[in-house]
């Protein structure tokens, strides 16, 4: 692989390196500061995100594709808007936890338009905020931006479901036969690279299928399981007659 190859795989590594080196220079104290916040997120992410990875499996293991696109799906009406308000006000940590969990829950038939509501939900209608804000700011003011809220996320996740459609969302083709890794899903968590290396690896901050020579099913199956965002898949080749 040569240097080119190696700062386009790990160009926001690259981007990163040469803005702290930036700050660094024009303003060291500016630098030193960007750092210790920059320091509190990652800390924070990894505490967080391990539990949120696996809350998202339990999800996945637990509650069927079926239940999924009967209540979020594109079919589901009122009632998925409803439950879709409700999972995103409920929620609990910051907007980047709700992520792997709306992969999720659109690759088990969840519709944008649903997913677009959690997501926005998460975001600004969380009752922890919401009981804050009324503290800070008084309940009229928190009743009056609720209502407002409510009323454009159903707008704008409206216009992002018509816009936005499956195809443009990262998706393996699962009719295909044999082992895949869709790299636009992967978090790089390397979850699979780690519990087998045989047959994964990380490559920049994505996991990629290396070339093996036999794959152990039962350890394969343990491996897509444990993936929290359904980034592998495994279809059995079809035998020849």
């Amino acid at each position: 692989m040569t240097i080119f190859e190696r700062i386009k795989n790990n160009l926001f590594k690259v981007v990163l390196i040469l803005v702290y080196g930036s700050l660094f220079i024009v303003n060291p104290q500016m630098g030193v500061s960007s750092i210790k916040t920059s320091g509190y997120f990652i800390k924070e992410m990894f505490m967080i995100m391990p539990v949120i990875f696996m809350l998202t499996a339990l999800l996945d293991l637990w509650v069927p594709k079926e239940k999924i696109v009967t209540y979020l799906g594109q079919e589901s009406g009122a009632k998925g808007i409803f439950l879709s308000f409700a999972v995103g006000s409920i929620s609990a940590g910051p907007i980047y936890a709700a992520f792997p969990m709306c992969s999720m829950l659109r690759r088990k038939g969840a519709s944008i338009r649903n997913i677009v509501i959690i997501l926005s939900s998460w975001a600004v209608i969380k009752i922890p905020m919401l009981i804050n804000e009324a503290k800070f700011l008084g309940p009229k003011f928190m009743a009056i931006r609720w209502v407002l809220t409510i009323i454009s996320i159903l707008i704008f996740s409206w216009i992002a479901g018509k816009i936005v459609k499956d195809e443009d969302l990262p998706n393996e083709d699962l009719k295909q036969s044999g082992l895949k890794l869709d790299r636009d899903a992967c978090m790089g968590c390397s979850l699979c690279a780690r519990n087998y290396p045989e047959v994964f690896e990380m490559n920049g901050n994505k996991a990629q299928v290396k070339n093996y020579e036999e794959l152990d099913k039962a350890k394969l199956k343990e491996i897509i399981d444990a993936c929290p965002v359904n980034a592998i898949s495994y279809v059995e080749e079809d035998k020849k007659e």
